[in-house]
């Protein structure tokens, strides 16, 4: 009973918040592709004139993404893939479920230090931080990364809400799982499309001069 209530926290946790921050996140990348530099400093400007935005972080992201993330983990190493035997298409997702989840746990904790943790110290500034992801995404290797890391988490997340769907009775039937399949994959494809285009929105010259400074930080680090 008590892993019942588990993997249902775990569930609801991958939707709400963290579903919503994921989308939230996309849009607020996704405004260096509208808007340019100017765009994204205005949309992370937004961000942080919120009221209690530190305890909005701690409560709203940062516990939620432990929970579901450690917890994930467990879930991760104890399933047991049958793809061999029965090659199904809920098979395959459910395998891939499992492998972008430790995709996107390790790629979280890489991300937050190059990003959340460089400005808690003070080595940059939110308004450099378009300037920093243009460092690190004009080194080819680390786009690659980046590229794999927002689209294991776009999957994740659809995938996730289709499973959450299907957990919690709201899609029962055959054909309201199918419907449901069609929109969550669709949503996948969007979501990625978003995150891969501002990638390389990050990588035109408009957000150069992070270079050095995403190097001295590193030195510093």
């Amino acid at each position: 009973m008590k892993g019942f209530y588990s993997r249902k926290l775990h569930s609801l946790l991958g939707i709400i918040p963290l579903g919503l921050f994921i989308l939230e996140h996309m849009l607020t990348n996704f405004s260096a592709v509208e808007g340019g530099s100017q765009g994204f400093k205005d949309s992370v400007a937004f961000l942080n004139s919120l009221p209690l935005l530190l305890v909005l972080e701690i409560v709203g992201i940062y516990l939620p993404l432990l929970y579901h993330g450690v917890y994930g983990m467990y879930i991760a190493f104890q399933a047991k893939p049958n793809n061999g035997s029965y090659a199904t298409e809920r098979n395959l997702r459910y395998l891939l479920q499992r492998i972008t989840g430790v995709i996107v746990f390790v790629f979280v904790f890489w991300h937050v230090y190059e990003t959340r943790i460089q400005l808690a110290l003070g080595k940059v500034t939110h308004d450099e931080m378009g300037s920093v992801m243009h460092g690190i995404l004009t080194q080819p290797i680390f786009f690659i990364l980046y590229a794999i890391a927002v689209v294991s988490a776009s999957f994740h997340f659809a995938n996730g809400l289709w499973s959450f769907l299907v957990s919690w009775g709201i899609t029962v039937g055959p054909r309201s799982q199918r419907v449901s399949s069609y929109v969550c994959m669709t949503l996948f494809v969007i979501v990625s499309v978003m995150f891969v285009w501002s990638l390389f929105t990050f990588r035109t010259e408009e957000f150069a001069g992070a270079t050095a400074l995403l190097q001295n930080i590193r030195m510093i680090g």
